[in-house]
């Protein structure tokens, strides 16, 4: 899942963005709301976890511009104020959840999962692919009967080819979804994470490789 926080508290965006990314999210940062409605119309982001009150453009221009744009991203709003009047604001501008300061990170992750699955289209609770499963919601998955342990990266990669069975998708487009934008465009992170999925899931390999283009389920 992608997630772009906007947060203009460059201390604070580091942390959250540190407690997001243990829990397998990958994530952008916007230090301002003009650089966040910027990156939110190019990038194809599953949550905006937005700080209300931004430099150069306010968190909620940003709001009303995305839902003026029909953006299908949840917006989860972030505020120091915790009166009842800024919620009900939010909400009225077009936020999906809001969230005053100070928050726990674990209540923040869970927020943000729940929307995810919201912005996502409809998918079975269990993806499989013969022999191969995965249990998002439990972050499980396996090969028949047995359960195999993957890295968060790993499981990502997994589950977005599950999600497209059969679909070639590129390194490009891996990357954009599983990683953040602090990597490398010439990684060569995505063969190597893909070299260990492979191994882990074992034979006959169930992923195979497309000349110049990319991976898909065999």
């Amino acid at each position: 899942m992608r997630v772009l926080l906007a947060e203009d508290d460059a201390a604070l965006a580091d942390v959250i963005a540190r407690g997001l990314r243990r829990a397998a999210l990958s994530v952008d940062i916007a230090r301002d709301g003009g650089t966040a409605l910027e990156r939110a119309r190019t990038v194809e982001y599953d949550v905006i976890v937005l700080d209300r009150d931004l430099p150069v453009l306010h968190g909620d221009a940003v709001c009303e511009a995305l839902n003026g744009d029909g953006a299908l991203t949840r917006i989860l709003m972030l505020t120091a104020s915790a009166a009842i009047e800024e919620r009900v604001e939010g909400l009225a501008l077009g936020a999906d959840d809001y969230l005053p300061k100070p928050f726990a990170m674990t209540e923040l992750v869970a927020r943000i999962r729940a929307l995810g699955r919201r912005s996502m289209r409809a998918r079975p609770n269990m993806l499989s692919w013969g022999e191969l499963w995965l249990d998002p919601a439990r972050r499980r998955a396996g090969r028949g009967t047995e359960e195999i342990r993957l890295t968060n990266r790993e499981f990502a990669l997994l589950e977005q080819l599950l999600v497209e069975p059969g679909a070639t998708l590129s390194a490009e487009v891996l990357m954009e979804r599983v990683w953040d934008d602090r990597l490398d465009p010439f990684s060569n992170i995505v063969r190597v994470t893909m070299l260990t999925l492979r191994r882990k899931l074992g034979d006959p390999p169930v992923i195979e490789t497309v000349p110049r283009s990319g991976y898909r389920l065999a």
